[in-house]
């Protein structure tokens, strides 16, 4: 029993907070729904543990029964039965891996799962809060350690203090005044456990906060590789993530240094023990001799003692490391989702888009984005919002489809608060591209119908029709089922911008949101789009951002934004007359044309 109340004490005894019981309980309980196969390598761990100190067990009776006594029995049976006890411990060993290996990939799939379904409805602020490499590096990295502290750690413990168990059961029946030499070292033991348990904790966040870090700087090296060349970045951008991969090795190799410190004083005791035995067990001391048998089956019990010890010793590093992801883990897992309650949209849909002294603020900002904006679109309207860069343009837009919840004031939808709708509802009902065309790595066809999959093909080639789009795709290897690579990198970016507008125009929704979404095309282009986007437009709604003023002057309403304040409104002939801010915009851009 004392293994056992010490293996529980490095685990979630004493040593350790309360939080990280809390923390390696909640982990467990990620296993319990796979614990008949837990259970079973539990078993098999268990029969294995048994087999050690049946191990000095027969040699014991091999030594005094054979060598000294000649028994014959001994002599036919002992080599059989040392032959058998391989053979059950390679199968019980094979046997408890298996289930080890099943249940650990059952269970990083189940975390990854509850990640990755988290990171599907953050809400947009905690993007804007958190760099991707430390998102990735949570889902690819961290909770693959997390499974060992889940399941190895306690195979480990399970097999280790069964073994701890059996043999110094053995060695005290054998003798038990040389036994209790063996109890000297386990307080020192523990306390060397106790004091690197910390360490290795706090060098494990810090390594992984560091790996973060790399795969951060290794994401914007590839995706500005063209900016970096350009201007020479390589050097600065080497010196940024060698920085970073320096403090992971540093970090890295700290943990080794701590997890290793216990090692030397584990076989230092080891040897100082073994020489006390030698003259005890010899008569060297006075003491009476063990037979050849029993001194040999103490000595071979006592050798095959400092490995699981050892082990129970080093399951601290990762074990450590462990409860480390976890609570990375946890906290992504623990983030608070959307704030989604609300009530789903019933019957037709005209569109009326109605804002009433709307005011937001970004949660690192200081001062609001909006101050009281207020206007309406008409069901089956254009409303264009224009503005220098960083009036808010963007910012309204966001807050149609909640990418942003409001502080103040109301956004209604057919005369309903949009926040008293649920997400999903209101988004059926909105497309939206926005000023960075996003692709997958999938093919043309599967980006155009993102979202409707069981839309047929001539669908699809209508969309892309009427984006003026099919000309290129038919002219691309494999038509619509060529693939686009990483962020549509295969096609150019008045490419990528048309196949965008497909998928919003595919989805037919109400609601359209064109946020700068002709940016990217050529003045050829742009013109077959906005000759399309105006027959579309006429029975939806359509909110349009736009740094071209040319491809706006044909809507309904133009709204002219500037800090965060709607300052003129009308269309384009009245704001020309009235030579405002967008008179003096659209003589600049008519100037540098």
């Amino acid at each position: 029993m004392l293994g056992l109340s010490v293996v529980r004490s490095w685990v979630i005894g004493e040593g350790y907070s309360v939080n990280s019981r809390e923390l390696y309980l909640r982990l467990l309980s990620h296993v319990r729904p796979y614990w008949r196969q837990f259970a079973l390598g539990i078993v098999f761990v268990v029969l294995l543990a048994l087999t050690e100190p049946a191990i000095p067990m027969l040699l014991k009776p091999l030594l005094d029964g054979t060598f000294i006594e000649r028994d014959p029995v001994y002599l036919f049976w002992a080599p059989i039965f040392l032959m058998l006890l391989f053979v059950v411990r390679g199968c019980c060993n094979v046997a408890s891996q298996m289930a080890l290996a099943w249940v650990s990939g059952k269970l990083v799939l189940d975390l990854r799962q509850h990640m990755f379904e988290r990171i599907l409805n953050l809400p947009t602020t905690y993007y804007d809060a958190h760099n991707t490499g430390l998102i990735i590096t949570k889902v690819t990295h961290n909770v693959t350690q997390v499974t060992t502290a889940a399941t190895k750690v306690l195979m480990v413990l399970v097999r280790d203090t069964v073994i701890v168990i059996g043999l110094v059961g053995y060695m005290l029946y054998l003798n038990w005044q040389f036994s209790l030499l063996v109890f000297v070292f386990f307080p020192l033991v523990i306390l060397v456990v106790r004091t690197i348990a910390k360490r290795l904790r706090f060098l494990s966040r810090k390594k992984q906060d560091a790996m973060a870090e790399i795969t951060h700087v290794l994401g914007e090296a590839v995706r500005g590789h063209r900016v970096i060349k350009v201007f020479g970045g390589q050097a600065a951008e080497l010196q940024r993530f060698l920085w970073h991969a320096n403090w992971e090795r540093r970090y890295r190799f700290k943990a080794v240094v701590a997890d290793g410190a216990s090692v030397p004083l584990v076989e230092g005791l080891a040897s100082i023990m073994m020489a006390l035995l030698i003259y005890l067990g010899t008569g060297q001391l006075g003491q009476e001799p063990m037979t050849v048998g029993a001194f040999v089956s103490f000595l071979t019990a006592l050798a095959l003692l400092f490995p699981p010890v050892k082990r129970l010793v080093g399951i601290n590093q990762p074990l450590q490391v462990g409860l480390a992801g976890a609570e990375t883990v946890f906290e992504l897992i623990d983030q608070q989702p959307e704030h989604d309650d609300g009530q789903p949209l019933t019957g037709p849909i005209r569109g009326e888009l109605t804002f009433s002294k709307v005011k937001f603020r970004y949660p690192a900002a200081t001062e609001d984005a909006l101050q009281g904006v207020s206007f309406s679109v008409a069901p089956g309207t254009t409303t264009a919002l224009v503005g220098r860069s960083g009036s808010g343009k963007t910012t309204i837009a966001s807050l149609v489809p909640r990418f942003y919840e409001i502080e103040d004031g109301d956004i209604q939808l057919d005369g309903t608060d949009i926040r008293g709708l649920r997400l999903t509802s209101l988004r059926d009902y909105i497309s939206y591209v926005g000023q960075e065309s996003v692709l997958f790595n999938d093919s043309v066809a599967a980006n155009i119908a993102y979202g409707s999959a069981d839309a047929p093909r001539s669908a699809i080639e209508e969309a892309a029709r009427a984006a003026y789009a099919l000309n290129f795709i038919n002219d691309l290897p494999d038509g619509f089922d060529t693939l686009v690579g990483e962020d549509g990198v295969l096609l150019s970016g008045g490419q990528r911008q048309r196949v965008a507008i497909a998928r919003a125009l595919l989805k037919d929704a109400p609601v359209l949101i064109l946020d700068e979404a002709t940016s990217a095309l050529d003045t050829e282009s742009e013109r077959y789009v906005q000759s399309a986007l105006r027959n579309l437009t006429r029975d939806r709604t359509t909110l349009v951002i736009a740094h071209r003023l040319s491809t706006i002057v044909h809507a309904d309403q133009i709204l002219v934004v500037d800090d965060g304040q709607i300052i003129e409104r009308g269309t384009h002939e009245s704001l020309i007359t009235q030579h405002g801010q967008y008179s003096q915009l659209y003589k600049t851009q008519f100037d540098e044309q």
